[in-house]
């Protein structure tokens, strides 16, 4: 067992240590789950320096037999893409329980132990590389969320919850059904395996066959994107979600989709990747163009976040589907560039939820004159999710566009738009909330920033300032493992046209 194994297993013995602790002391779970998920945090920390030195390459890698028949693989490791991705999701995990430290006043151990369950789903989606743990680690991820909505959520909860579920589940079938296939095909669960066997021909697909495979694989992501138009449920799950089910869903769940693409779609399925990049990248630009669209009409506050992370995943998923390192490596840090920014805003959205009970927008007004620091966080955000130079949203957009626009000029120009009108509604969205005459209930019960608040938001808007001056800290990384995954898209390539050619 090495330090990758530890990370992936400690939240999981901190979800049945948080469920073992008595539900009347509810400070000892707190205080007990913040602790514990730090100290997870530090560990992955350590993970960093073994998987930049060799980004290109599976690092902290453990492959043991779990199931003999089918043989079944606990195999995995990280390289210079996913080990951002961990840190992302240990690193909002411990924000996210000091988000909740005041607010969550029922079910206290349930809702604690809950998010160290999702954070133990999250890492291990992002280390599988056996297919059927993958699998395994995807459904875990459904479970907390669907209660984490469902039990702390609004209003409408329990109708969003069972929607988020119903959707994410349809796809999920869907892969599990080509994962399936492949093994039947190919003998194994194991991820490295199954592409070398593609590379060298022993495993061929015929061009139905790969096909209806990436199109299994790819609507199972895209309905977690989630990419227009499978984005309904996205909405309804965010505005009634607490919190931090809103921070964790936004920032690292839907990640999960755009990995996947990254991860699985373009290496093992590269010919049907390329002949279907067309329109996949219309529904992207649509998505980009259509989300700010609807954002910008939204009366209630969470549902224009909910519906700018349609737009601004749309820009993943065109970087993704560009076919080249320019756009490889933007949408990666576009990933990473969302987690943080869209974080931020479903928290600080959380915050003013938190003082007025109210996520609409004609309820506010004048917020900056009784909250001057909250203000100035909140502008900060919006500047970085608008992506303006010198903060992190700048360079991810600008990889994508020019990508984009070594294929075709005209993606390149109409996604363009998509942050013109990103500015159209989130400066908006600050000038009626924050200026303005300031109606006596907001001066009633607005107030700064306390101690609590700015522990959960300093650390994010530090990291949109890092990522926007420093971007170096992250690209090369990334950009060693998206050039493995382009050669062996080409080499893959190469191997089926050989085979297909005898």
């Amino acid at each position: 067992m090495n330090l990758l194994d530890l990370v992936i297993a400690a939240p999981l013995a901190g979800f049945f240590l948080t469920l073992a602790l008595p539900k009347s002391n509810a400070s000892l779970i707190k205080t007990f789950t913040l602790i514990y998920s730090i100290a997870v945090f530090a560990g992955s920390l350590l993970l960093v320096g073994t998987a930049l030195d060799r980004p290109s390459a599976m690092t902290w890698v453990t492959d043991t037999p779990w199931i003999s028949t089918p043989a079944i693989r606990y195999h995995v490791g990280m390289d210079g893409v996913s080990v951002w991705l961990v840190l992302l999701s240990t690193f909002l995990t411990p924000l996210s329980i000091l988000l909740s430290w005041k607010y969550i006043d029922h079910r206290v151990k349930e809702f604690f132990a809950f998010l160290l369950l999702l954070e133990f789903g999250l890492v291990g989606v992002f280390v599988s590389l056996d297919l059927f743990l993958f699998y395994v680690f995807w459904e875990i991820c459904l479970v907390p969320m669907y209660f984490l909505i469902g039990i702390w959520g609004h209003d409408r909860r329990i109708y969003a919850a069972v929607k988020f579920f119903l959707y994410t589940m349809a796809g999920s079938v869907l892969m599990l059904a080509a994962i399936l296939y492949l093994y039947n095909k190919s003998g194994t669960f194991d991820y490295p395996a199954m592409l070398t066997m593609m590379q060298t021909g022993k495993l061929s697909l015929t061009h139905l066959e790969e096909t209806l495979l990436f199109l299994a694989f790819f609507f199972a992501f895209a309905i977690k994107v989630p990419l227009f138009p499978l984005h309904t449920w996205l909405p309804d799950a965010h505005v009634e979600a607490p919190t931090a089910g809103s921070v964790m869903l936004a920032a690292v769940m839907l990640k999960m989709g755009t990995y996947g693409i990254l991860r699985f779609c373009l290496p093992m399925f590269p010919n049907s990747s390329k002949e279907n990049a067309n329109w996949i990248i219309i529904l992207a630009i649509v998505g980009i163009i259509y989300g700010a669209l609807v954002a910008m009409v939204q009366p209630n506050m969470k549902k224009l976040v909910a519906y700018s992370s349609v737009s601004h995943l749309g820009f993943v998923v065109l970087g993704l589907f560009s076919g080249n390192q320019w756009g490889l490596d933007g949408a990666v840090y576009q990933m990473l560039n969302h987690g943080i920014s869209t974080g931020a805003l479903f928290m600080l959205v959380g915050f003013l939820y938190e003082r007025q009970h109210s996520l609409e927008i004609k309820d506010y007004g004048g917020v900056a004159t009784p909250a001057p620091q909250l203000s100035t966080v909140f502008l900060v955000t919006t500047l970085a999710s608008i992506g303006m130079p010198m903060l992190n949203n700048f360079i991810g957009e600008y990889l994508v566009l020019q990508g984009a626009a070594m294929i075709n000029i005209w993606w390149a120009v109409f996604a363009a738009t998509g942050v013109i009108l990103s500015a159209c509604y989130m400066l908006w969205l600050y000038q009626r909330t924050f200026f303005g005459e300031t109606p006596e209930s907001v001066r009633h019960h607005m107030h700064d920033l306390g101690g609590r608040e700015w522990a959960c938001i300093l650390p994010l808007v530090a990291l949109m300032i890092w990522m926007g001056v420093y971007a170096q800290s992250f690209l090369p990384s990334i950009g060693a493992s998206n050039k493995t995954i382009l050669d062996r898209t080409t080499m893959t390539t190469r191997a089926e046209v050989a085979n297909n050619g005898r």
